[in-house]
């Protein structure tokens, strides 16, 4: 069974997007898209340096786009057995599997990072991501500074988030059995409780959707569990803004699936990285660019069932 992906906020560099803007139609659908959320996408994704692009109110409708552009060039959805997204990236997943229009998805994600961008000027807060280490140790460490394990990721892997007080107290003193701390390149604690302002926002933007059920399995980043009514994919994706990401739990769920197989859509390359290390021998491909649309196309045609 394949699983697709979506990478969420830091996965984006600057000009990520020009080479996909060079496939046919590509552009007019981005521009579609810039029209209707009021952003130029395409600026933002070939011209735009990383201070720009780390903007929330930028980096997410930006990483919907490139991952809607990329789904868009695998073919039908049925060669995959399930999909799920990294936080934002939940987004992207929710449109692959039918629940929000492409349109929708964008109008969305553009409210959670407006939303989200506004709650973060309240307070400088940020993420730092711990590697190595036992979880609970690392989690009681956290739990003591103040921070929050806003990204639980698996493979060793977990993302804090507080304020920028807490997170130079985490640099200076991190987890016992911990290799090392590495500050993200994001613009707010993302899934903790300084995220609740943008909830509101949210909860009106969805009460105007009217999506439909998953044409797929749909993992959840609030559990690892697969959803399969449109209705709790929204709510989810509601929430999600200020909870914890178990993406631990989203890999566990796969195992459990039969994956066989893993494709992570643009701009790819963390969550195929993390999954080499917690579903080893399980093959996947990261959509850097469209050359490496070959790569996908022949693990779809290897293990689509």
């Amino acid at each position: 069974m394949l699983v697709l992906v979506a990478p969420g906020q830091g996965a984006q560099t600057p000009g990520f997007l020009t080479p996909w803007l060079e496939l046919p139609g590509a552009a007019d659908r981005v521009a579609g898209w810039s029209d209707a959320i009021g952003l130029d996408l395409a600026h933002y994704g070939t011209k735009a340096d990383a201070d720009e692009i780390r903007d929330t109110a930028v980096a997410q409708p930006l990483l919907v786009a490139a991952g809607l552009l990329s789904a868009s060039e695998l073919g039908a959805r049925t060669a995959f057995g399930a999909v799920a997204g990294h936080s934002v990236g939940e987004i992207t997943a929710a449109a692959y599997a039918g629940v929000l229009s492409d349109t929708d998805a964008l109008s969305f994600v553009r409210t959670r990072g407006l939303g989200m961008a506004e709650a973060a000027a309240i307070t400088a807060t940020g993420m730092a991501a711990i590697l190595g280490g036992e979880p609970d140790v690392v989690v009681a460490h956290l739990e003591k500074l103040g921070l929050t394990p806003a990204n639980v990721n698996g493979a060793g892997q977990i993302v804090a988030a507080g304020t920028m007080e807490q997170i130079a107290a985490l640099e200076a003193e991190k987890p016992e059995g911990s290799m090392k701390v590495v500050a993200l390149k994001v613009a707010g604690a993302f899934h903790t409780h300084h995220m609740a302002p943008a909830v509101t926002g949210l909860e009106k933007a969805a009460a105007a959707l009217t999506p439909a059920d998953p044409a797929l399995k749909y993992v959840s980043n609030k559990d690892g569990q697969v959803v399969t009514t449109g209705a709790d994919v929204v709510a989810r994706l509601v929430g999600q803004v200020a909870n914890p990401v178990r993406w631990d739990l989203c890999m566990e769920t796969f195992a459990e699936l039969g994956v066989t197989g893993i494709i992570e859509l643009s701009p790819g390359g963390t969550l195929t990285g993390l999954a080499k290390r917690a579903l080893k021998g399980v093959p996947s491909v990261a959509l850097r660019t469209p050359d490496d649309l070959e790569k996908a196309a022949a693990l779809v045609a290897e293990h689509a069932a």
